[in-house]
């Protein structure tokens, strides 16, 4: 009798266990940012991030490369990656966080809903906190599109710009994030 409670009990509680490995993630994710200031604009994109969403959990990382970041001028670049980022130094943008709104019944219905995104991004070697809204979209597939939009500031990541350009560089400086998962 003992052993059929024992049975009964892990039998019951399977669904609760498979449900919490309820993963997605993807190595081509979108992370793109853009500086507009009267005298120029400054535009990169990067298609190499890679990230994975528990979807049962909530929980998120994305970990962007900052020398995958690609420019329309290569001294853009150059001056990115060597002078303000310091790519060498700081190889990696990471975001850690939880996505709220979007819970793992609505993988089985196709449609667009709404999440909110708060975690902590690390730039530079400094971390901030981070809160934006977005979408999760479910296709037919079973595919997941993530997008969300947010602002940072170089100041607050302790990325100097020099005077001699910083009427160039905007003061908040627009992300946006588009990430295709695939189940695990």
């Amino acid at each position: 009798m003992k052993n059929l409670v024992i049975i009964l009990l892990a039998a019951l509680s399977l669904p609760n266990i498979l449900q919490a490995q309820v993963r997605y993630a993807t190595r081509n994710g979108h992370v793109s940012f853009l500086s507009e200031t009267p005298l120029e604009n400054i535009e990169a994109t990067n298609d190499k991030a890679t990230s994975v969403l528990d979807v049962s959990s909530g929980a998120v990382e994305v970990a962007v490369l900052m020398k995958a970041f690609s420019f329309e001028k290569a001294l853009m670049q150059e001056h990115f990656n060597e002078n303000y980022v310091e790519s060498d130094k700081y190889p990696k943008g990471i975001f850690k966080g939880q996505v709220t709104g979007f819970v793992a019944d609505a993988i089985g219905k196709p449609g667009t809903y709404p999440v909110s995104v708060k975690g902590d991004l690390t730039i530079h070697g400094v971390t901030k906190p981070v809160e934006a809204n977005g979408s999760i979209m479910v296709e037919p597939a079973g595919t997941l599109k993530a997008t969300t939009k947010f602002i940072v500031s170089p100041d607050d990541f302790d990325i100097r710009i020099p005077g001699l350009v910083r009427d160039n560089i905007a003061k908040q400086i627009n992300v946006m994030v588009q990430i295709d998962y695939q189940k695990l």
